[in-house]
């Protein structure tokens, strides 16, 4: 894994798409790595976070899609998502709705918050936004936190 995420940083940006997608989807990793190398090797912070954030919706949305297509045997068996936390993801966002993809970004419940906004067909152009907000937040509270506000422009 080690290998992997290195050349993954060799990679640059492409290389913080790569891995906020693959952290986006419901396969476990940790992206947040390849963005603080990235930026301790002098990639403009702002430009890994946005690829990075690129990434990672697109990765939650392959969640939705996976929720929109509602096979929840499917979702269950072959992607190894709990039934329980599901069920957990779907009391979150109950009657809250789509502007609940705000929070895809959980390490624990994202991946499921975004199944079950798919599986109650939730308007996509608000996950989408919504998604992005929060997924851009984190990657931009990451980055503040590890060089403070003035570096990251």
């Amino acid at each position: 894994m080690d290998a992997f995420i290195q050349l993954l940083i060799d990679w640059g940006n492409l290389g913080m798409f790569i891995s906020a997608l693959l952290a986006g989807t419901v396969f476990p990793f940790n992206s947040e790595l390849v963005l603080i190398a990235l930026v301790q090797l002098g990639v403009t912070p702002i430009e890994a976070i946005i690829w990075g954030t690129v990434g990672n919706v697109l990765g939650g949305m392959t969640c939705y899609w996976m929720g929109y297509m509602g096979n929840l045997e499917w979702i269950e068996k072959k992607m190894k998502v709990k039934k329980e936390k599901l069920e957990r993801a779907e009391r979150f966002i109950h009657g809250r709705g789509a502007w609940m993809a705000f929070f895809g970004f959980l390490p624990v419940l994202g991946s499921a918050i975004s199944i079950v906004l798919g599986l109650v067909r939730s308007n996509i152009w608000i996950v989408i936004f919504a998604m992005a907000v929060g997924k851009f937040l984190r990657y931009a509270l990451i980055v503040v936190l590890q060089l403070g506000v003035n570096d990251l422009f």
